[in-house]
């Protein structure tokens, strides 16, 4: 072999071992995703309200002795039903169909879930599939954030968040919803994470109201979910600048004969 090639072969080993002489690669790229971004300008929204119909069941006292920090904490009552007038908080909304190939980035700030008065804040939450959620803990004694999916491509978590820690935060890779979020040091304490594929789904809050706003125009299926009284459908046909009404309606379910 003549000198040098030789030099030449063993200077490029010798780059290749500092990564600076690099081999080839015969990998496809990763592919780009095409996200869609919201047409403001040409928009449309969604709004209405969640009724309840008939007598909830009223909220129960939560005895929260066992833990010192928590016994001193603001009454906490039991949010499996939250009615204010005639509205159901906690139930969300969004658009389940309709949007075809469409596809829109997550957004990058992260939907918080805080441990404050020894429960969950919000109770209900909202987030994009890949969209990080923060959990925070604002009380002076060690919480537990445990959540238990059920679709395979989501993790379970189990974390434990001591005082004054900085917030832990994950994210959720496939839709889902109504995931429980528990605590494992307080049995009491339970929220719920609502993963989907879009940007437009709201919460309903006081008086059992939810907006979507930036729906572009077209017709699609939406979908109400409430934590014990399950899902409703309803088709709905969005037009650019007006805002279309929809309201959902629950009661309690009879009971088993």
């Amino acid at each position: 072999m003549p000198v040098k090639k030789f030099f030449a072969l063993a200077l490029c080993s010798l780059l290749l071992a500092a990564a600076g002489c690099k081999k080839s690669s015969t990998s496809a790229p990763t592919p780009v995703k095409n996200y869609t971004t919201i047409d403001w300008a040409n928009s449309g929204a969604i709004s209405g309200t969640i009724h309840f119909t008939g007598k909830a069941p009223k909220p129960i006292l939560i005895d929260m002795g066992q833990d010192p920090v928590c016994s001193l904490a603001s009454a906490n009552y039991t949010k499996q039903y939250v009615v204010s007038g005639s509205g159901l908080e906690n139930v969300i909304v969004y658009i389940k169909s309709g949007l075809g190939s469409k596809a829109y980035a997550p957004p990058s700030k992260a939907v918080v879930m805080d441990q404050k008065g020894c429960q969950y804040i919000p109770h209900v939450v909202g987030v994009m599939v890949g969209q990080p959620v923060q959990f925070t803990n604002s009380d002076a004694t060690m919480h537990n954030v445990h959540i238990t999916p059920t679709n395979p491509k989501n993790q379970t978590v189990d974390i434990s968040e001591a005082p004054n820690t900085p917030p832990q935060t994950r994210t959720l890779s496939a839709p889902e919803l109504m995931i429980p979020v528990r605590c494992n040091n307080h049995p009491w304490m339970e929220g719920y994470i609502n993963a989907v594929n879009n940007p437009f789904y709201s919460v309903s809050g006081d008086a059992g109201h939810f907006t979507i706003k930036g729906v572009p125009p077209g017709t699609y299926t939406l979908v109400a979910d409430h934590e014990q009284l399950g899902q409703k459908t309803a088709t709905i046909t969005v037009a650019p600048h007006k805002t279309t009404t929809i309201d959902f309606t629950y009661a309690m379910p009879a009971p088993a004969k």
